[in-house]
């Protein structure tokens, strides 16, 4: 770790929180052939991040590193115990056997990554939803949030929850009066769906440290619809050549929210309610 790794944040997170977007990574588990990855993400690794910012509970994502096999997330959750949810990636055939078993290792979720090197396409994402609903799992789908108006109708036909990451990761971002942006906020409407305010990095233009570019689309997402916001550190920051130092992945929140109780709702309140804390 670097020194800036262990600074602390600007505000002291509250007891629970909750980080919903991270990923782990070890040589002990095939990848993709022609992916590559981080080193040092391992279980012992994450848990200095926590130490750094306060941290209890944890979400692990199927990275696309790993494609549909989803064994390296499940190792690393069953570390962290009753602390762990996951949100994985299954398909039209994964069998129920196979999903009851998922949930039972606390997978709250079906990952659909839409941008190159995701492992499942838009053509399944009806029939998934519809299977996965079946044990409350949601639906976690990154793409471009510039896609958003095309994709809208379909959106809507989902059973269930969706959780959209990255702030939407509109590429590169828009201002909120942009007709992509207004989708997503109608969706929010709906009462079905969250968001995560995570990895500004994935969209913005602007760049380090700030991401002036992200800022106004987080600040209003996040005034408009407290209850729906996730926050999550997107840890070990793949593909980044610059990763966030950990206190600076928690400061944007402090940018984004002015007030504690709304970072308490988004830290603790809402993945608790969502992954079942």
């Amino acid at each position: 770790m670097a020194a800036s790794d262990f600074a602390r944040p600007r505000f002291a997170a509250p007891a629970g929180a909750c980080d919903t977007h991270m990923h782990f990574y070890s040589p002990k588990f095939p990848m993709v052939p022609g992916k590559t990855a981080p080193a040092n993400a391992w279980v012992e690794d994450y848990r200095e991040v926590q130490k750094v910012l306060g941290l209890t509970r944890v979400v692990a994502i199927q990275p696309t590193a790993y494609g549909r096999d989803n064994s390296c997330q499940l190792a690393a959750m069953a570390a962290f115990g009753a602390n762990a949810r996951g949100v994985m990636v299954v398909d039209e055939t994964t069998p129920e056997s196979e999903l009851d078993r998922l949930n039972g290792l606390g997978v709250r979720g079906a990952r659909f990554h839409m941008l190159p090197g995701g492992a499942v396409p838009w053509q399944i994402i009806e029939e998934v939803a519809a299977r996965v609903h079946a044990f409350g799992w949601h639906i976690q789908l990154q793409l471009n949030g510039r896609e958003l108006p095309e994709r809208e109708a379909l959106l809507k036909r989902l059973p269930g929850t969706l959780v959209v990451d990255h702030v939407g990761r509109f590429t590169p971002p828009v201002t909120v009066d942009d007709p992509a942006f207004k989708v997503l906020l109608r969706l929010l409407e709906g009462g079905r769906c969250w968001v995560k305010l995570s990895a500004p990095y994935e969209s913005s233009a602007t760049g380090a440290p700030a991401f002036e570019d992200v800022r106004p689309e987080a600040r209003h997402l996040a005034k408009a619809y407290p209850q729906r916001m996730l926050w999550a550190s997107n840890w070990p920051h793949p593909g980044q050549a610059n990763p966030l130092a950990h206190a600076a992945t928690m400061d944007l929140l402090a940018e984004w929210v002015d007030d504690e109780k709304t970072r308490q709702r988004i830290l603790v309140d809402n993945p608790a309610e969502l992954y079942g804390f």
